[in-house]
């Protein structure tokens, strides 16, 4: 019930059909030709998406059964390299070897 258009939240990408928050920390997202970037961590969800629309901060944060915070609000990065990235790029992943570190809060 909520219209949130791409950018209106201060996301720098927007993507889809990715599973981004099940992503492990350190996978490698290539988007278009020369960009690529590193997965860091989750982005926490914050007070001023509420104040751009009352209840959507508790679609972007929710309790878990065991009650922990589970964050749904997108990853952060870090730029490894930088190159033009234009609506329709594609995305290639590449996931780090040996056993997987979740996401957690940045």
């Amino acid at each position: 019930g909520h219209k949130v258009m791409p950018g209106d939240l201060g996301e720098n990408i927007t993507t889809r059909g990715i599973d981004l928050l099940a992503l492990p920390t350190g996978s490698l997202l290539r988007l278009g030709k020369d960009a690529l970037i590193a997965l860091t961590g989750l982005r926490n969800p914050c007070g001023q998406i509420e104040a751009f629309q009352a209840g959507l901060l508790d679609q972007l944060r929710q309790h878990s059964p065991g009650g922990g915070i589970v964050r749904k609000a997108g990853v952060m990065a870090v730029v490894l390299l930088g190159g033009t990235v234009r609506p329709g790029d594609s995305i290639e992943l590449s996931t780090p070897p040996g056993i997987p570190t979740p996401l957690g809060p940045v």
